[in-house]
């Protein structure tokens, strides 16, 4: 029997009525039509389908969606809602080309995303331990984590320009 849920996704309220064993994923993707959050293994091992419930980084595959009713979820659309200007940290990811096939970016844009809100100038190491759980067969991990140490200098509001030197 479906469930009434209620999810504050991006900001925006949404009443919802659901099958006990959808995931989160299935929800944002099929009924919410936000496809950035994406499907990989579906067994929480990529880490591409990472979104943030109030906050804190989670599988969104591995979710059961009615556990998340009233809980604020943020997907990779959230980032730049207008959809005219990149959130820093997707700036970073294509000014250093940390986007290849673009299937893992959302999944690392939100753990970067929660990494940066609790640790705004993160070590390189820590960079690497905020992103474990994240499989990308292209980049090699090493323009991943320039992009977001990039991006933390452009939170924290020093010119890039200036940190390279």
């Amino acid at each position: 029997m479906k469930q009434q849920i209620k999810l504050n996704v991006n900001g925006d309220e949404y009443l919802l009525f659901v099958d006990p064993w959808r995931t989160l994923n299935e929800v944002l993707r099929e009924d919410l039509n936000l496809t950035g959050t994406k499907l990989g293994c579906g067994t929480g091992d990529c880490g591409a389908c990472t979104v943030l419930v109030d906050g804190a980084s989670v599988n969104s595959c591995l979710t059961l969606a009615v556990t998340v009713s009233g809980k604020a979820i943020r997907t990779v659309e959230g980032l730049a809602p207008s959809g005219q200007e990149l959130h820093p940290i997707q700036e970073a990811f294509v000014q250093i080309g940390a986007i290849q096939c673009g299937f893992c970016t959302a999944g690392m844009e939100m753990s970067a995303l929660h990494l940066l809100n609790h640790n705004p100038a993160p070590s390189e190491k820590e960079i690497r331990e905020g992103l474990s759980g994240h499989l990308c067969r292209c980049t090699g991990y090493n323009q991943i984590v320039e992009a977001i140490s990039v991006a933390a200098e452009k939170m924290r509001g020093i010119p890039v320009e200036e940190v390279k030197k």
